[in-house]
C-alpha cells in the first residue's frame, strides 16, 4: 500500500477539497533550525504551540518533532487534542513539505506527495540539505494509512496553490513558473499537473504574490477563496508600497476571471500590516550558516493577514500588533460568520519565514480513512 500508486487523483476520481471542508486534524512540525529562527527557536516554539492550542480548540493537531525536540515539544504540546509524533524534518513548513490530501465522492482520503527542493534548490532555494523535508508528505500519508502519489521531479509547494473545491485554483507565476521549480515545463504543461493532481479545471494566474516573500510569491500569503465564488486578496492603497503594483495586477486578473462554474469573482480587500521589519537583534541571534537564508534588519517582512488557517467552526489568523489588526479581524468575522475568528501572535512566525497557512495543513476528514 506504502509504494506510490501509478495513476493520477483525477484518474481514479479524486479532488482536493477546499480548506473550509470539514477537517480530520491538522499537522503542524516543530521549529528548531538555528540558521532560520532566532534565539534557538525558543521564542518561534512559544508561537507554534500557541497556534497549536488555538487549533485544537476545534479540532486535533498532530505535530512532527525530531528525536532530539521530542521531550521539549511534548512538554510543552501537553494538551488532550495534539498528539506529538517524531517525524524528523528540516525545518517546520508542513504547508509546503507535507501532503496535499484529495478525497473522492466515496469519502475516501488519499495524498499527493509533490517534489520539494526548498523554494528554488541551488537557484535561490532557502537551505541545503532538504530531504528529510522532502520525505515529510510520505511520513504523514504512512502515519496515516492513505494511499500516495508521488510527482518525482515535478516541484510544487502546499502554499503555492489555493483551491475552491468546485474546480477552480489560485496560483501565482512568480512561484509557479520561476525557473528554479520545474523549470523544463512551460504554462501548459505545469496547468496539465495541476487539473491531474487536483482535479481542477479553470486555473487562475495572479502575476506576482507578496513583495519580498522569499518563497517566491506563494499565493497563501497573498491571496485566496472565502467561499466559491469570493476572493480575499492582500491590499494597500498607498502608492508608495511595494506591494501597491502587485495589488493592482492582482485585482485586474481577479475582477476579469471566471472560476469553474463560470462565476465572477466578489473581491474582498485585507489591508498588508506594516511594514514591519526584524530587529537588528532578531536578526543578530540567528545562527550564520553558509546557503541559508541571511536575516537582514533592513529587509521588509512578507506580513500578511491573508496567512490564516480555516478549521473546523474557527479562523485561525495571525496578528502583529499593529493598527490593522482590529480591522483584519472584523474582516475575516465578516467574511466568514458561521466561524469564530482566533487571532494567534503571528511576528515570530513571519521572522521565520512565513505565518499561519504555511506552518499547518489541514487533513480533511473522510467517512473512510483508508482509499
Amino acid at each position: 500500500m506504502m509504494t506510490a500508486l501509478t495513476s493520477t487523483p483525477r484518474a481514479d476520481g479524486f479532488y482536493m477539497p477546499a480548506e473550509w471542508a470539514p477537517h480530520k486534524q491538522t499537522w503542524m512540525l516543530w521549529p528548531e533550525r538555528p540558521d532560520n529562527w532566532h534565539s534557538g527557536a525558543k521564542p518561534a516554539q512559544a508561537a507554534f504551540a500557541e497556534v497549536a492550542r488555538a487549533i485544537a480548540r476545534f479540532e486535533p493537531v498532530s505535530v512532527g518533532v525530531s528525536a532530539a525536540q521530542y521531550e521539549n515539544a511534548s512538554a510543552r504540546l501537553d494538551h488532550p487534542h495534539i498528539r506529538v509524533v517524531e517525524l524528523s524534518s528540516d525545518d517546520a513548513w508542513v504547508r509546503d513539505t507535507g501532503p496535499t490530501f484529495v478525497v473522492n465522492h466515496d469519502g475516501a482520503v488519499r495524498g499527493v506527495d509533490w517534489t520539494f527542493n526548498a523554494w528554488g534548490g541551488f537557484d535561490g532555494g532557502l537551505y541545503w540539505p532538504w530531504q528529510r523535508d522532502d520525505q515529510v508528505a510520505r511520513k504523514i500519508l504512512a502515519l496515516e494509512g492513505c494511499a500516495r502519489y508521488r510527482t518525482e521531479g515535478f516541484v510544487l509547494e502546499g502554499g503555492a496553490i489555493h483551491v475552491d473545491g468546485e474546480g477552480t485554483l489560485l496560483t501565482t507565476e512568480e512561484c509557479l513558473l520561476n525557473r528554479n521549480r520545474n523549470p523544463a515545463l512551460g504554462r501548459e504543461a505545469i496547468e496539465a499537473m495541476l487539473r491531474e493532481h487536483l482535479g481542477v479545471d479553470v486555473i487562475i494566474w495572479l502575476p506576482q504574490g507578496l513583495h519580498n516573500d522569499e518563497t517566491d510569491g506563494h499565493v497563501d500569503n497573498f491571496c485566496c477563496f472565502v467561499r466559491p465564488g469570493e476572493v480575499l486578496l492582500a491590499w494597500t492603497d498607498d502608492p508608495a508600497d511595494p506591494n501597491y503594483p502587485r495589488c493592482q495586477a492582482a485585482l485586474k486578473v481577479l475582477e476579469q476571471a471566471r472560476d469553474a462554474r463560470g462565476r465572477t469573482l466578489t473581491i474582498h480587500r485585507l489591508p498588508i500590516p506594516g511594514p514591519l521589519h526584524a530587529s537588528t537583534a532578531e536578526c543578530a541571534a540567528v545562527d550564520i550558516v553558509a546557503g541559508s537564508q541571511p536575516r537582514d534588519p533592513s529587509i521588509r517582512l512578507a506580513g500578511s493577514y491573508v496567512n490564516f488557517l480555516i478549521v473546523n467552526g474557527g479562523i485561525i489568523a495571525p496578528a502583529f500588533d499593529d493598527a490593522k489588526d482590529a480591522e483584519a479581524r472584523a474582516i475575516l468575522a465578516a467574511c466568514f460568520p458561521e466561524r469564530e475568528v482566533v487571532m494567534v501572535p503571528g511576528r515570530e512566525i513571519l521572522l521565520g519565514g512565513g505565518n499561519i497557512h504555511c506552518i499547518t495543513q489541514q487533513q480533511p476528514a473522510g467517512r473512510r480513512h483508508h482509499g
